[in-house]
């Protein structure tokens, strides 16, 4: 019997297309299944994680992932990449400069046992393949997801990807930290505030008013609530239009 996305505790967005909100800190991973590929959306905060996420998704689509968007270089979101053995690795370009050991040291501070974090700095994959500007990702069956390097805001390499909607299905966007429902944006030493209100902007023009947004943490939501969050950004940091 082929278990559902419930059943494992994933919220099913779309037709192929799901997300699970981790424990610890929130985080979203994500997973858009075509009918030759399937594409991880982010990792997860350790390396074990990363091994229950590939565990699920094997689960849920009876084959292995292909395909790994980091939508930014912070540990919570790629300490879980060395689980998946095999597949291609997507980040924005730069994201890959991140030394490892300001990884680690994020992960400790914030949290993560020491262990886990050595663990996973020593078997972390980075992106194999760089986006600057746009790149289609064909999935197969009709299936093509777009990577959107609209950086730099949260960080100095933030990538989204969409995923257009088909069979009536609603266009599904993961905004990474670009967007976070469950608590004030963070803008830690590597963001950059004054690019931040432009990157919303220009992902609202990507996705349009009726896709669902995936923040990197907490509930999906609308286009009002990212266009809510942009204003609220460009106050807080003194940013003009």
């Amino acid at each position: 019997m082929t278990v559902t996305w419930e059943e494992l505790g994933w919220e099913r967005l779309a037709e192929g297309v799901g997300r699970v909100r981790l424990p610890g800190w929130d985080c979203t991973a994500g997973l858009v299944v075509g009918a030759g590929a399937v594409l991880m959306v982010d990792a997860g905060s350790s390396l074990a994680e990363g091994a229950r996420l590939r565990a699920q998704a094997e689960e849920l689509t009876g084959a292995r992932v292909t395909h790994l968007a980091l939508t930014h270089p912070h540990f919570d979101h790629v300490f879980g990449a060395g689980a998946f053995a095999g597949a291609e690795v997507f980040g924005a370009v730069g994201a890959d400069s991140v030394p490892g050991e300001e990884l680690r040291a994020d992960a400790v501070r914030n949290g993560l046992d020491e262990t886990a974090a050595t663990e996973a700095v020593d078997t972390l994959v980075r992106p194999r393949h760089h986006v600057c500007g746009e790149r289609t990702l064909d999935l197969g069956g009709g299936r093509q997801v777009l990577l959107a390097n609209i950086g730099p805001a949260h960080t100095a390499h933030d990538l989204v990807v969409l995923v257009p909607g088909a069979s009536g299905s609603p266009k599904v966007v993961f905004c990474g930290d670009l967007v976070e429902e469950s608590g004030e944006p963070q803008a830690g030493p590597d963001a950059v505030p004054g690019r931040w209100p432009a990157a919303l902007d220009r992902l609202l023009d990507l996705g349009g008013e009726d896709a669902l947004y995936v923040p990197g943490h907490g509930a999906t939501v609308d286009a009002a609530f990212v266009r809510a969050q942009r204003d609220a950004l460009a106050t807080r940091f003194g940013v003009s239009r």
